[in-house]
């Protein structure tokens, strides 16, 4: 892996677009996956070294074909950041299975998928690392959450038996729990009276995710509480 690259899935205007910036900041080539193909190609013209792969991620085959796509184009990736996410508001009463199946398929299934393409070169390599960006619903099931919730327990699972894994075998796995609202546009217009205080920063995020990534063997994390200090908690 003489030029290191990066996958981030799911990349939006807010922790996705940075993520990608930060780790082309770097000198990585960051393969950025999205739906969204017009977003993608005008970030990747503004990122030396990124390229766009438009891709739904909960589209299993589709996903299977588009890494390849990335090794043939940019080399093996050495750092997975698995950042798509499927949410919805919803009581048990008003979820539909189809739904709950849905985000399950892009928050777990595609991150099984993604670890067994991507991996293998890594352990190989004796290096890497995958970070999966997640919340609080990740351990607790509020009421309006239950379409959501239980994929996001199931993911830091999923994620916590790669770590326990690929970590003895020299691939660094965590989970980074974003408790707090994302600043981006539609939030502010959410919150229209709330303090600075009260959002966290994409960048401040991505900061975050790039030392987990880069931390020294012996002093690894699994997971990594990101919060501002005006979130009640």
């Amino acid at each position: 892996m003489d030029e290191r690259v990066c996958v981030v899935t799911g990349v939006g205007p807010g922790t996705g677009a940075a993520l990608a910036r930060r780790f082309a900041a770097s000198g990585y080539r960051v393969a950025m996956l999205a739906r969204d193909e017009v977003r993608l190609e005008k970030l990747a013209a503004a990122l030396p070294g990124a390229a766009a792969f438009p891709v739904d991620v909960g589209d299993l085959d589709t996903l299977r074909a588009v890494l390849e796509r990335v090794r043939s184009e940019l080399g093996a990736p050495s750092v997975l950041l698995h950042n798509a996410v499927a949410g919805g508001f919803g009581s048990f009463e008003s979820v539909t299975p189809e739904a709950l199946e849905r985000r399950f398929r892009v928050n777990v299934t595609s991150l099984l998928v993604l670890a067994q393409e991507l991996a293998p070169a890594m352990v190989a390599a004796g290096q890497g690392a995958i970070v999966v960006t997640g919340n609080t619903s990740a351990r607790r099931g509020k009421a309006e959450f239950a379409g959501f919730a239980p994929t996001k327990a199931a993911q830091r699972i999923l994620t916590e038996s790669l770590a326990r894994t690929l970590g003895p075998q020299g691939v660094h796995v965590a989970y980074v729990v974003i408790d707090a609202v994302i600043d981006v546009p539609w939030t502010r217009r959410a919150y229209p009276d709330r303090p600075d205080a009260f959002f966290i920063r994409p960048d401040g995020i991505a900061d975050a995710v790039h030392h987990v990534v880069h931390k020294e063997p012996s002093a690894w994390t699994f997971e990594l509480d990101l919060r501002p200090h005006g979130e009640n908690w």
